[in-house]
């Protein structure tokens, strides 16, 4: 089944709307077939997917309104979006054959690492875009990929899972930042060196210094802060909290154990906070 949605009837109102003849469609360019082919399309055919993205150009409406696509694309989903046939990306990885990119598309072998960046400046996408579809050709679900580490590959991951269709320009998502900040504090540009990893202006490092850059990407995509901090940060809270709770384990006004039951922890939590602590104290008080 196709990735796009295709509906004749969708295409001929878009096109009698227009008041576009079907020979003038199919002549279009990137369309380029007969007349009878567009009436074969309106009336219960389908066509090539690469053939989309011209049909959507032609009509003037967005590839992702006249054709939505259910989930998220794969290798060969980006490729028809692009436009190309699979036997033309032979070209666009610079070798004689197209096999390496139908392999890739068929989940028979990965694609070469050089291969990967020019696939992706051809498709119009990142190279984690990229190698996401290639997971998801090879049958990989999001929840069964790595973990996003980097910032870049974290704005990646909540773009394709958030937006999977009719996602937001760099610019949109700048303008939503700069609002809940109150200020422009990051530029489309800005955003853009963010979500591809690459060294942002300074004034976009001051902003992260501060959080507030963070927190408005946090916003917009409905998140908690917390996803963009990295692990070391993390962990650095979680060593600070249970540092401070050492310290008010070793108060007299602090009594654990008068806190359990009912109207106090749970007794699991209880006894592995008293864990803790026990943990930390010894540390504390080193070796004997």
């Amino acid at each position: 089944m196709p990735a796009r949605k295709f509906d004749g009837q969708v295409l001929r109102a878009a096109r009698r709307a227009l008041d576009c003849s079907q020979d003038a469609l199919g002549r279009s360019e990137g369309v380029d077939v007969n007349q009878s082919t567009i009436a074969g399309w309106e009336s219960g055919g389908f066509p090539q997917p690469e053939r989309l993205p011209a049909l959507a150009r032609a009509l003037r409406q967005p590839l992702d309104t006249l054709f939505p696509r259910d989930g998220l694309p794969d290798l060969a989903d980006l490729r028809a979006d692009a436009g190309y046939t699979q036997r033309s990306t032979g070209a666009l990885i610079g070798t004689k054959s197209y096999i390496p990119v139908s392999n890739a598309e068929r989940g028979v072998r990965r694609l070469k690492e050089e291969f990967v960046p020019r696939l992706a400046e051809a498709y119009g996408v990142t190279e984690a875009q990229l190698l996401a579809a290639q997971d998801r050709s090879f049958g990989i679900s999001p929840a069964a990929m790595p973990a996003p580490r980097t910032l870049a590959e974290k704005l990646t991951y909540l773009l394709e899972t958030t937006f999977p269709a009719g996602r937001p320009t760099d610019g949109q998502i700048a303008a939503a930042v700069n609002r809940f900040a109150g200020v422009e504090v990051v530029s489309a540009s800005a955003v853009k060196a963010l979500r591809t990893g690459t060294p942002p202006p300074s004034e976009v490092l001051a902003g992260l210094a501060a959080g507030v850059v963070l927190e408005g990407l946090a916003d917009f995509f409905g998140v908690t802060p917390l996803f963009f901090q990295s692990d070391e940060d993390l962990e650095r809270q979680v060593v600070d909290a249970i540092g401070l709770l050492a310290v008010r384990a070793s108060s007299e006004d602090f009594a654990l154990a008068a806190r359990g039951g009912q109207d106090g922890l749970d007794p699991a939590m209880l006894a592995k906070i008293s864990a803790i602590v026990a943990e930390a104290r010894q540390q504390k008080a080193g070796p004997r």
